[in-house]
Formats: C-alpha cells, sequence, structure tokens
C-alpha cells in the first residue's frame, strides 16, 4: 500500500486538473466539433502513454481479462461518457454539466454495492453522499434557475448518460483489473477511443467545421496530455488502492474548483451560494469518506 501522502497527491492532481477541464472543453470545441475533438484528445494521450508503456517496458496485452477490460472501458469510461458530454456541452452550461457528473458516485456507490464484494453500501456513506451532492446542487443552482429552451433541457437529460457510462467503466475496472499497470488500463482504451470518436466525427462530416485557432489547440493539448494521460493515469492507479465509491467521491470536489477557477481566471463573482456549496460539498466527502 503506497504512502498516505502519495495517494492524497495523486487525489489532489486529479481533483485539480479535471476541475479546469470542464473549462478546456469549451476552449477547445470553439475549433474542434465535438466528436472529432475528443477523438483528438484521446489520441493524443494515447500516444503519450503507449510512449511511456515503452519506455518502462510495461508488457501489454498478455491475458484476455486485460484485452476484455480494454474493450469495456474504452467504451464506457471514454467513448459514450466524453462523446456525450463533448456533444452535451456544446448546450449544457458548463456548471450544469458538472452536476450532472456529480451524480457519477451515486452510480458507482449503486454498482459496486451490486458487483463488488467489499463496497457495500453503508448508511453514513449514502447521507455523506447526498450531502455532496445537495452542496453540488447549491453551487450550481444559479445556472439551474437560468436555463431555458428544449434545446438546453435534452442536452441535459442525455447529459446524464454520462455519469452511468463512466460508472459502469470504473467499477469493471476495479473488479477485473486487479493487477494491471495503470498504463494498461488507460492507453489501449484511449487509443479505441480516439478511434471510435475521430471515426465517427469523419463519419457525420466534422471536418468541414474544422476552425482550430491557437486558443482551442492549447486547449485540446492540455486535456489530451493533463487531462487524460496524467489524471486517468493516476485514477486507475489510485483505484487499485482506495475503494470505488470512495475515488469516486472527488467528483464532488472537481465543480468547487471549476468555481474557483471560474472566479480568478475569468472573472466569475463567487457568491454566498457558491461558498455555502463548497462548505456542504466538503462535509459531505469527509463524511461519506470515513471508515
Amino acid at each position: 500500500m503506497p504512502r498516505p501522502w502519495t495517494l492524497a497527491a495523486a487525489y489532489a492532481v486529479c481533483t485539480l486538473v479535471w476541475g479546469t477541464t470542464w473549462a478546456a472543453i469549451r476552449f477547445s470545441l470553439e475549433g474542434y466539433p465535438p466528436f472529432l475533438g475528443a477523438g483528438l484528445r484521446f489520441g493524443v494521450a494515447a500516444v503519450v502513454l503507449l510512449l511511456a508503456a515503452a519506455i518502462a517496458r510495461v508488457p501489454l496485452g498478455r491475458e484476455r481479462r486485460e484485452r476484455g477490460l480494454w474493450i469495456l472501458n474504452g467504451l464506457f469510461t471514454f467513448v459514450v461518457s466524453y462523446g456525450v458530454v463533448y456533444w452535451s456541452e456544446q448546450w449544457v452550461p458548463s456548471g450544469l454539466g458538472s452536476v450532472l457528473f456529480a451524480t457519477f458516485p451515486l452510480f458507482v456507490a449503486l454498482l459496486a454495492h451490486l458487483f463488488l464484494p467489499g463496497e457495500r453500501i453503508a448508511a453514513t456513506s449514502t447521507a455523506g453522499i447526498l450531502l455532496g451532492f445537495a452542496g453540488v446542487a447549491v453551487i450550481f443552482s444559479e445556472d439551474l434557475s437560468a436555463l431555458g429552451g428544449s434545446e438546453v433541457g435534452l442536452a441535459a437529460l442525455v447529459m446524464l448518460i454520462s455519469p452511468i457510462s463512466a460508472a459502469v467503466g470504473s467499477v469493471a475496472v476495479k473488479r477485473w483489473g486487479r493487477g494491471l499497470h495503470p498504463l494498461s488500463t488507460t492507453a489501449p482504451p484511449m487509443l479505441l477511443a480516439a478511434l471510435v470518436l475521430g471515426g465517427g466525427g469523419v463519419a457525420v462530416g466534422e471536418p468541414a467545421h474544422l476552425a482550430p485557432s491557437t486558443a482551442s489547440t492549447v486547449a485540446l493539448l492540455y486535456l489530451g496530455i493533463f487531462g487524460s494521460a496524467l489524471t486517468f493515469g493516476l485514477y486507475f492507479w489510485l483505484l487499485e488502492h482506495l475503494s470505488a465509491t470512495r475515488l469516486s467521491l472527488m467528483t464532488y470536489l472537481i465543480p468547487v474548483v471549476a468555481v474557483s477557477v471560474g472566479t480568478f481566471w475569468l472573472g466569475e463573482p463567487m457568491t454566498p451560494r457558491v461558498l455555502l456549496g463548497a462548505a456542504l460539498v466538503v462535509a459531505g466527502v469527509a463524511l461519506a469518506s470515513r471508515r
């Protein structure tokens, strides 16, 4: 078992970086259409991780379960989940997107209760998860109240597919990925996602809408290298050592980071409602993480 400070550092990096990716996706969509943009993001990440695997001489694909997990993880964690996120963020505000994806721990807890014998739902964990979700709802309640129009409503409904799909991927890796190197559970699935999403974008004619700018390209590279290669490598390493339910609780902290980015980088105000929501999120995570 790694030292607690090592786990905490990896957890913090994932939370901080993923907290900025909602804004980065918005920037990347200005120059890259959704499916093609998501495919390029995971293509960049896959190249970085496969090079790392080659340098570290990590064997890939020697077991049948490993190859099967590549397909499961690639489809559920990356293709479906992020395909939905990129498509939905064309209309759904980034704050609301964070709220909807913050239901991820609820789905993980339910699936873990059903398929991971050591992760039964306890009353304390349930209370913490619900409290954390209430905090996320408070943070972005202004986005929810400001929404209008049939397009936004439909996109928000579709957005709920993303956390469900990601939860299936995480529980599958936790159940069948024990002993596999994190590079194996990230690099090949991301390569699969790059091919499927990129191919889908080409199939629907997205290259005609390409308008890459410096800002959108920088955002794309940031999402590929830091928002995918680094963070998912750390995430699946953490999943080897922490319960799937506890690890999923970082989803409640990510919107807090997103609010901070909006305040200090984009000049958005920090309201008392946001501060109250942040306090509820931290309290919920602390309660749900108790042994």
